[in-house]
């Protein structure tokens, strides 16, 4: 056996026992393509019984509070976690703008909890191929559970749906003009609801509505009133998060299904050079000639 294998056999037994340095570093190599990352994703033994749980929503609902308050519950009850914080590219170098990791810095000493931040790089809907083989990972890892908290951009954040077994879609008060939108979009995907900051003025109402549009689209998804920054409605919310309940046979086949075509996606992107593309959009732009068309064409 050589270096190389007894290093990567090394590395699956510590991430097995749930070695915090162990997890980072293969963490970084699957992020970054680094080898021997692909020998290490097809090598681990991935336990698809660990739940995961994806906390969504529009910006300034406090999923980062709510996930805060979720953590600090789940510690009191003697569970590990992780957390996958997808955070906004970095324009420049796309890499994670880490805001959401400065936001729980207070978990940082937690021996039970394992943060980190991964970037969307380009990813629409708030997860990125990375973020799939990230999770299976952790997954191969010893936890009880793993959060992931999505960037918030919108309605296309509906492909947290094909990662996570179950959506918490995240909202405030405030969010009730907007009831129509949720309604078309991201209430197709969520198994709860959390309407956040609830000492606020409409709250009742809003949580109302929300329990009147399920009803009338016949389905059971269950709607939490939380005040995450005083840990209020949190207990409740974790008892739900924590329930046995699996998804059926078809919705596990779809979510594999879903997270295959997205790695095979990306693996078939992966010499487009992003650097290159900008460096080559510069030479254009310097002299002056720059049609977008011709130009993907020409790399096409």
């Amino acid at each position: 056996m050589d270096a190389a294998q007894v290093y990567l056999n090394q590395l699956i037994s510590k991430i097995a026992e749930g070695d915090f340095l162990a997890l980072a570093r293969s963490l970084t190599l699957v992020e970054n393509s680094i080898a021997p990352a692909s020998d290490l994703l097809k090598a681990l033994s991935i336990n698809r019984d660990v739940p995961v749980v994806g906390v969504t929503g529009p910006p300034g609902a406090g999923k980062s509070t709510l996930v805060n308050a979720i953590t600090e519950e789940l510690c009191r009850l003697n569970k590990r976690i992780a957390i996958l914080a997808v955070d906004p590219s970095s324009p420049f170098n796309y890499g994670s703008l880490l805001g959401d990791r400065i936001r729980m810095s207070k978990h940082f000493n937690q021996p039970n909890v394992y943060i980190r931040s991964v970037a969307t790089r380009g990813s629409l809907g708030g997860i990125s191929a990375k973020t799939i083989e990230m999770v299976d990972v952790l997954r191969s890892s010893n936890f009880d559970l793993i959060i992931i908290e999505t960037v918030g951009v919108g309605q296309s954040e509906i492909e947290i749906a094909g990662l996570a077994d179950k959506t918490v879609l995240v909202l405030v008060p405030e969010a009730g003009d907007e009831i129509q939108h949720i309604k078309s979009g991201l209430m197709e995907v969520a198994q709860a609801f959390v309407v956040n900051k609830a000492d606020r003025d409409g709250a009742d109402v809003f949580a109302n509505n929300l329990q009147k549009m399920v009803r009338e689209q016949h389905q059971q998804i269950p709607v939490f009133k939380t005040v995450a920054d005083k840990n209020v409605g949190i207990a409740t919310l974790c008892e739900w998060i924590l329930n046995e309940e699996k998804a059926d046979g078809s919705k596990i086949e779809y979510f594999l299904a879903d997270q295959a075509f997205r790695l095979i996606q990306s693996k078939r992107m992966k010499d487009v050079d992003r650097a290159q593309i900008h460096a080559l959009i510069k030479e254009e732009l310097a002299h002056k000639r720059f049609n977008m068309y011709q130009f993907v064409e020409r790399l096409v």
